[in-house]
């Protein structure tokens, strides 16, 4: 398996649903010393799952990106679009609750983006408030 592009387009992200899946993408993405992100179904909901110690010591995320993106992940809780159990970071996020596979691939493309220092699909997917 290729690391995953940054940006990654959504249908490019893995689902790590079913037996070994979550620990064999895990493991893959260590071994390319990449930023790990993955979905996985829990019954009619889905949970987005990332974090950067996969990455390497050499990964670092800055403080204004990490602000940014648990401030998008307390705008989802606020908004009961994912589980107010989400793991903000600054290494490790999860959001358990998300409505369908769909919109879990896209918050998962977004916030592998920001963990490159792009934030502009995480402003996309969600819009900061005014």
């Amino acid at each position: 398996m290729q690391p995953l592009p940054v940006p990654c387009p959504a249908h490019l992200i893995p689902n790590a649903s079913g037996t070994g899946a979550f620990h064999k993408a895990y493991r893959q993405a260590m071994a390319q010393s990449a930023v790990f992100v993955a979905i996985e179904s829990e019954g009619p909901r889905w949970t987005v799952k990332a974090d950067t110690l996969t990455a390497g010591s050499g990964h670092l995320v800055d403080d204004a990106v990490n602000g940014a993106v648990r401030a998008a992940i307390d705008r989802l809780v606020h908004n009961h679009e994912v589980g107010a159990d989400a793991y903000t970071g600054p290494i490790y996020f999860m959001m358990h609750g998300v409505s369908s596979e769909e919109r879990a691939r896209e918050l998962a493309a977004a916030l592998h983006a920001a963990l490159h220092g792009d934030l502009g699909p995480l402003h996309h997917a969600v819009p900061p408030t005014s």
